[in-house]
């Protein structure tokens, strides 16, 4: 029986999107607000992260999960390519004969139909990044988007 992830939670936020500030010639641009780490700091993405150490997950968009560990850290998945019904019905599923949910397996969409759960598109992960949450007015002018380490 697939394991289906139960705790699946809205989050409305969207992938940062570039933007830019004009000033006029000869001011010095804005510096550049550095906002505080919402984990410890830790190294570069991992190809893998032990299932025991999953708390729970966040499916944001078509290509973007969030997963929150035990110990406060929380990593991103900025999956390769677009996993169609993902970021509509917030939810998937995965089967792994390992401890450990890595960015070579494969996920699949769980669809709710007619009172019934499906399997939808199968979609490979990425690999999981620190995830930096932006802080203060940061956070009010950025709209919880997301932003790698």
């Amino acid at each position: 029986m697939p394991r289906f992830n139960g705790s699946i939670a809205l989050l409305g936020a969207t992938l940062l999107t570039a933007s830019g500030s004009l000033w006029a010639a000869g001011d010095t641009p804005p510096a550049e607000a550095a906002a505080p780490a919402a984990n410890p700091p830790s190294a570069e993405a991992r190809d893998c992260i032990p299932l025991s150490r999953i708390q729970s997950t966040t499916v944001l968009d078509d290509r973007t999960i969030l997963f929150r560990l035990h110990g406060g850290e929380t990593l991103v998945s900025h999956l390769p390519h677009r996993c169609g019904g993902l970021g509509i019905e917030k939810a998937f599923g995965y089967k792994t004969s390992l401890s450990q949910l890595c960015s070579t397996d494969i996920i699949w969409v769980v669809r709710q139909a007619g009172g019934r759960i499906e399997r939808g598109a199968s979609c490979g992960l990425g690999k999981f990044e620190p995830y930096v949450e932006p802080a203060g007015d940061e956070a009010a002018k950025d709209n919880g988007k997301l932003e790698p380490m």
